[in-house]
């Protein structure tokens, strides 16, 4: 049985043409017939001009409108694609992130278009942020059971991205009875809670960049600013660091950070819980080895651009007195509308203003457990900046 036909309105099939995996409303020839279709059904897309762009997700009330998964027009989506999709995501990462904690799947860079999948151990997590994902969790599961040897699934559906799909916000458990788990990097155990912790437990994107900052940190003072779990941190007192300071708002992230550090016996890690500029501004006159700032995002959308560079230039100038001289400051955004560009003119500009000199040792991104859509920039969220200051 052919998918039901979706046509793109006249002189709208360029950007598609180029291989851009989307197409949204306003380029969509859709009638009151379309808009009544269910959300995440399965249509071919044409051009105007009969050009077959292949099989997407279409969803009616949704910006972001159809969502490609195969090129081929006639493709069928069910449990075999979905464990074709899935089997390749895993063969990826048994090379580029070996071991059993990583991010599975990473969505449209996985062609699974708004499907997240972070892996640890024994339990996996799983974000249906797309209407049509939802609609596939069951073969979903299916296959990640006969894929790999899991114990737990847990759908973490509460991301904001999901109302703008029209889907309900929710956290459940997919498969199996308790869903405990414990992250494992650089020979660090960091427990988590998948139903209970934030997003999908862990932030395995800067995992490339721990290990730069724990190859720094034999015999360092080192100072984490908002450290969420303290993973930057307990990776430095692995490697050896002389003391490591937390620093976060929440105390029950904190908490869960020193019991990380009980859990893999790390000594000389203190907290201190409350906002991290007052607390940068009251360590004034201290110095660090190695200070952290690995932030939420400070500009969630366009409008809190501006507003969101004013806090990076802040958090900046605030860490750059912190350092001693020879050491290294890493600063983070996972702020998309923060572009490097930005992002790294306000941190320069900010490390002028509290007079000093640095020089810049790396520029990072997320690891390749995190690939990027070639056509959505956007995807390319993470970027990373690790300075000498003198």
């Amino acid at each position: 049985m052919q998918h039901p036909l979706l046509r793109l309105s006249p002189k709208q099939d360029r950007r598609l043409k180029s291989g851009h995996p989307w197409a949204f409303s306003n380029e969509l020839a859709t009638t009151p017939e379309h808009r009544s279709w269910t959300p995440g059904g399965i249509v071919r897309l044409e051009g105007d001009d009969g050009w077959r762009f292949g099989t997407f997700m279409f969803n009616p009330h949704s910006l972001i409108a159809a969502r490609l998964l195969d090129r081929d027009p006639a493709a069928e989506i069910g449990a075999d694609w979905i464990q074709a999709r899935l089997a390749a995501a895993v063969a990826l990462r048994s090379k580029v992130a070996p071991g059993e904690h990583h991010r599975l799947v990473h969505a449209e860079a996985d062609r699974l278009p708004g499907l997240i999948i972070d892996r640890f151990g024994d339990v996996a997590v799983v974000q249906a942020n797309t209407a049509g994902m939802d609609r596939l969790l069951p073969e979903i599961t299916a296959a990640l059971l006969d894929l790999l040897p899991l114990r737990a699934i847990v759908a973490r559906n509460d991301s904001a991205s999901r109302v703008h799909e029209g889907l309900p916000q929710e956290v459940r458990l997919l498969h199996g009875e308790q869903a405990d788990a414990v992250a494992e990097e650089g020979g660090v155990r960091f427990p988590i809670d998948p139903l209970g912790g934030q997003k999908t437990g862990f932030f395995y994107d800067q995992r490339v960049n721990r290990s730069l900052v724990a190859s720094l940190a034999q015999g360092a003072r080192v100072l984490d600013v908002f450290c969420h779990i303290g993973a930057f941190g307990l990776r430095a007192a692995a490697a050896g660091a002389a003391s490591v300071t937390l620093v976060d708002s929440s105390q029950p992230a904190l908490d869960h950070a020193m019991a990380a550090a009980a859990t893999n016996d790390l000594q000389n890690v203190t907290a201190l819980r409350g906002d991290a500029f007052d607390i940068m501004g009251s360590l004034a006159g201290q110095e660090f080895d190695i200070v952290v700032c690995d932030p939420p995002a400070f500009a969630k959308s366009k409008r809190d651009q501006d507003t969101g560079l004013r806090a990076y230039h802040r958090m900046a100038r605030l860490a750059a007195p912190l350092v001693a001289p020879g050491g290294f400051l890493f600063v983070a955004s996972c702020s998309h509308h923060a572009p490097l560009d930005m992002f790294s003119a306000q941190v320069a500009s900010a490390l002028s203003r509290a007079k000093r000199d640095a020089r810049i040792l790396h520029t990072g991104a997320a690891g390749p457990d995190h690939p990027v859509h070639p056509h959505l920039p956007e995807s390319a969220y993470l970027k990373s900046l690790l300075f000498q200051l003198t």
